[in-house]
């Protein structure tokens, strides 16, 4: 096994025959003292990723998706999952996996569910209860499960409310833990579970279960077969599991708003931050957050889709960069908020949902801001009116037309422009344009000095020439995406075939323009 047999099995133009000759060597399997990869990778997983390639092809033929099938018990799911094989083709006694796969993806029988819900072997029940649209039926019999991994599975899962409910009520703490999260749980059932009214409590956890209590696991356990997170605490009550249950209902949008409001006061510092990321609480409950004073819990109220316009004006003079960054990323800050941020805080290369939120006034007015960070949050959205992008185009300041380069729609003229203009500032970012035709590619590429992060660009863009891409092949990163390119000369594809590194092999046997008879002969 080795990488260039692994790029050919991804290959869309290899032959049908070929496809036989390296299923064939897949059920070989590796040599024994086969040696690893060069860039580290084990002779058992090239092996693994050859199988994972083949089993992904859209133009597998039935006899070969039979010969793949036949590889190993994991494959058929791989080929269930990837639309090869359907409920016709498997026997759930023969390929269990791929039947779960099947159920998992809503395209398995009823009757399967109800044979695994039945099935001794726990691994399978627990995969069965994370499949969707299980019918009522086995949804009760893994909700009754004696395994409790297989009901905190499905407690995880279900979208049922009555399972949710009675799931809430398990005596194991830690199927509570698990169904906390899920938002079908009914709001009555969640602030049971924040409170302890009305709910029996729980018998055991997994601390109790394997430890004599009290018990606190230490955090440096040196045993290695120890599943206990750092900190499991126990002393009858189940504390440590017990607190991860609140902290998931409390961050839960389906949990009532005043049964969480209860908690924004708590000396826990972890609980705090659940009710910060709560959705839907009051305006003056998250007024008295965004004062809290650990910032973690002022950048969740910032970020908390919930939280107003009032909020988020407060928040923006916060001396934490974190926290006045999370203002930035929320759509429901107001558009000349972004003016002040600007000054103190590193906003990212993205789009901000207030920019992508903002009126065409507003984008109008940012446009023509003197600040030169404001224009450059307007030229980040890439679908401005073409009055407004054009004019950022030939803006003055480099961060500015750097950031409108990828807009579509820009003519190769203004691209070569900005480049004119700017130079190496923006040319990776003119590189990544859309609509950059080849001829200019090519310029770019030959740039001098060369700019490294155009030619990585320029190597996986799809306008891009032969003549644009062979510059590209003197960086190492970009290398590897130019030997994958269709437009890349087959003569040059053939050489990288022996590239000593092995990704840049990987890429060229996987590029269509390799020449069929050179696949050939590289297949044992």
């Amino acid at each position: 096994m080795n990488r260039l047999l692994c790029g050919l099995a991804a290959n869309p133009a290899l032959p049908p025959e070929l496809v036989d000759r390296l299923i064939a060597l897949a059920a070989a399997g590796p040599e024994p003292s086969a040696p690893s990869d060069p860039a580290g990778l084990p002779a058992d997983c090239l092996a693994d990723l050859l199988v994972r390639h083949l089993s992904e092809r859209s133009d597998l033929r039935p006899a070969q998706v039979a010969a793949l099938a036949a590889l190993d018990e994991d494959t058929p799911a791989l080929l269930a999952r990837d639309g090869h094989l359907g409920a016709a083709d498997v026997d759930p006694a023969v390929w269990p996996l791929a039947a779960l796969a099947l159920l998992d993806e809503g395209r398995g029988l009823p009757e399967w569910a109800r044979r695994f819900a039945a099935d001794p072997d726990p691994s399978l029940r627990r995969q069965l209860a994370s499949c969707p649209g299980l019918p009522a039926d086995v949804e009760d019999a893994l909700a009754a499960d004696a395994d409790p991994e297989v009901a905190a599975e499905l407690a995880w899962w279900t979208t049922s409310a009555p399972v949710a409910a009675r799931l809430a009520r398990h005596p194991h703490a830690e199927v509570r833990q698990a169904v906390a999260g899920n938002e079908a749980v009914p709001p009555a059932s969640l602030a049971a579970l924040l409170t302890g009214h009305g709910l029996p409590p729980a018998l055991s956890c997994l601390v109790c279960e394997g430890r004599e209590i009290p018990f606190t696991h230490d955090p440096h356990c040196q045993d290695v077969d120890c599943a206990l997170p750092p900190g499991a605490a126990c002393d009858g009550a189940h504390g440590s599991t017990v607190q991860v249950t609140w902290a998931r209902a409390l961050s839960n949008p389906a949990a009532p708003p005043e049964a969480v409001a209860g908690f924004a006061e708590d000396s826990s510092v972890w609980l705090r931050l659940a009710v910060a990321e709560h959705p839907g609480l009051p305006a003056e409950v998250y007024a008295r957050l965004a004062g809290d004073p650990v910032p973690g819990i002022r950048a969740c109220v910032a970020r908390n889709p919930g939280t107003g316009p009032e909020v988020s004006r407060r928040l923006a003079a916060d001396p934490d960069v974190e926290v006045r960054r999370a203002v930035a990323h929320h759509p429901r800050t107001p558009f000349d908020v972004l003016g002040r941020l600007t000054p103190t805080t590193r906003l990212g290369p993205h789009p901000l949902p207030p920019v992508c939120a903002a009126t065409r006034e507003e984008l109008a007015a940012g446009a023509a801001s003197a600040d030169a960070r404001v224009r450059m949050l307007v030229a980040h959205r890439h679908d401005l009116p073409p009055e407004l992008r054009d004019r950022l185009a030939a803006d003055p300041d480099a961060s500015v037309a750097k950031a409108v380069a990828p807009h579509p729609g820009l003519d190769p003229e203004r691209l070569r422009a900005m480049v004119a203009l700017h130079g190496q500032q923006v040319i990776a970012r003119v590189a990544a344009n859309p609509d950059a035709p080849g001829d200019l590619l090519a310029e770019l590429a030959r740039h001098d000095p060369p700019a490294r992060r155009a030619l990585r660009e320029i190597a996986s863009h799809p306008n891009a020439t032969a003549e644009a891409l062979l510059p590209c092949l003197a960086d190492v990163k970009a290398r590897v995406r130019a030997a994958a390119h269709p437009a890349l000369p087959a003569g040059i594809v053939v050489g990288l075939l022996d590239d000593p590194d092995p990704e840049v092999v990987e890429a060229a046997a996987g590029n269509p323009s390799l020449p069929p008879a050179v696949m050939a002969q590289r297949v044992p």
